[in-house]
């Protein structure tokens, strides 16, 4: 009668395979699934040194297979995929930790950072501006995006050439903006006029319209001055680390505080950014570290994990930063519901770090991971385990055969 037996764990051992295959193909297209092995274990019936009898499958095992699953691009602002190794660290409304390869993420009505499922996803949130990813990770929240304040211009430059074969006389001028403290941007207008060989005249003028007092049409000068260049084009006067103030007196006419302005003539390895070459006189840029107010139009989860608002403006605040957990024997780990993972029994403990950093792999931003589900390889295990469970009914039915053959002896 232990053929039976044998027989029937078979056909137990290939019913449980079987399963597997349709788990993981039910999963193919499920972001971040990691497909399921299986392993059968064979037992032992009798077993010396003349005789070894198995009695059929002792176990059916599975192992999770964590190899990479391919990036897709979604363009989704708060989409991520770990390039490499690793996990994102969740948690749920008791505090329980969970692990997940799926970085479906989205803000919830409360401001968090969530899985689909609703999972809080950790990692550091910045505080008064600076984020510090050395201390304890907690659920990461969009804190309110208030408007930027604007920041008046301190500083400003003007790269350019002034043509050193021009007549006495000859003047050059070009614009450059700049911000007052109220937000409100002013074009400044810069003229050259060459007075002798290797000597300009420079005077940097404010719209009239824009001064308190000032008339519409007539420039207001703010600064005066020469420069003086060298036989080889060079700046030599004013020296380096002598920069130009640029200031009105009289308060603007929109009611911001008067501009305050550094001209810097050189760059921060004292290279002149003004020359005087023979050729054509032009700008070929300008700087300057105002920035006007700005309105919060998004938010994003970037390369490396970083959480990061953009404003109107152009400036962007990085908010929070994606934790990413590195498991040594990610095979120990017992899969749930929901495509998370806990720590299982043999579980080494995880090492929560920022993306890209000790064994931990890349955050790739707008992107999620694509399961990792072969379906070759399911069809042709589907066919095998199949073939393993028609075998396993055949010995049934023959050890039938052989009982049927044998009550049908006579006494």
């Amino acid at each position: 009668m232990s053929s039976y037996n044998t027989a029937l764990s078979g056909l137990l051992a290939n019913s449980t395979a079987l399963n597997v295959v349709g788990d993981n193909l039910a999963n193919m297209n499920t972001q971040g699934f990691k497909g399921n092995d299986v392993l059968f274990e064979d037992a032992m019936n009798t077993a010396n040194a003349s005789l070894q009898v198995g009695s059929g499958v002792s176990s059916t095992i599975t192992s999770r297979d964590f190899t990479q699953g391919s990036l897709q691009t979604t363009g989704g602002p708060l989409d991520a995929a770990i390039q490499g190794s690793g996990f994102f660290v969740v948690q749920d409304a008791t505090g329980a930790t969970s692990y997940t390869r799926d970085g479906s993420f989205s803000i919830s009505s409360s401001g968090d950072l969530v899985t689909s499922t609703g999972d809080l996803v950790q990692g550091w949130s910045a505080v008064g501006g600076v984020l510090n990813a050395s201390g304890p990770t907690s659920a990461i929240s969009i804190p309110s995006l208030t408007s930027l304040p604007p920041t008046a211009t301190a500083n400003m430059t003007l790269t350019a050439n002034l043509n050193a074969t021009s007549p006495k006389g000859t003047t050059f001028s070009t614009p450059i903006q700049v911000v007052d403290s109220l937000g409100g941007t002013h074009t400044l207008t810069a003229t050259f006029t060459e007075t002798a060989p290797n000597s300009w005249s420079y005077e940097i003028d404010i719209p009239g319209e824009d001064v308190t007092g000032g008339k519409a049409g007539t420039p207001t000068s703010l600064a005066k001055g020469s420069l003086t260049f060298d036989s080889t084009g060079a700046l030599t006067s004013p020296a380096s680390g002598t920069p130009i103030q640029v200031q009105t007196t009289g308060g603007l006419a929109d009611g911001a505080k008067d501009l305050n302005i550094n001209w810097n003539l050189y760059d921060s390895n004292n290279n002149p950014l003004i020359t005087q070459f023979a050729e054509t006189s032009a700008a070929s840029g300008t700087t300057q570290d105002g920035v006007q107010p700005g309105t919060a139009t998004g938010v994003t989860l970037q390369n490396g994990g970083q959480l990061v608002a953009s404003y109107s403006n152009g400036q962007q605040v990085t908010i929070a930063q994606v934790a990413v957990a590195s498991i040594a024997n990610p095979d120990s780990l017992v899969a749930v519901s929901s495509n998370l993972y806990t720590l299982g029994n043999d579980t080494l403990a995880p090492s929560v770090g920022t993306a890209g950093t000790g064994d931990r792999g890349n955050i790739v931003g707008g992107s999620l991971e694509a399961s990792n589900v072969d379906m070759a390889t399911e069809f042709t295990n589907l066919i095998v385990f199949q073939r393993g469970y028609e075998a396993s009914s055949k010995v049934i039915t023959t050890q039938n055969q052989m009982d049927q053959m044998l009550l049908q002896i006579n006494p």
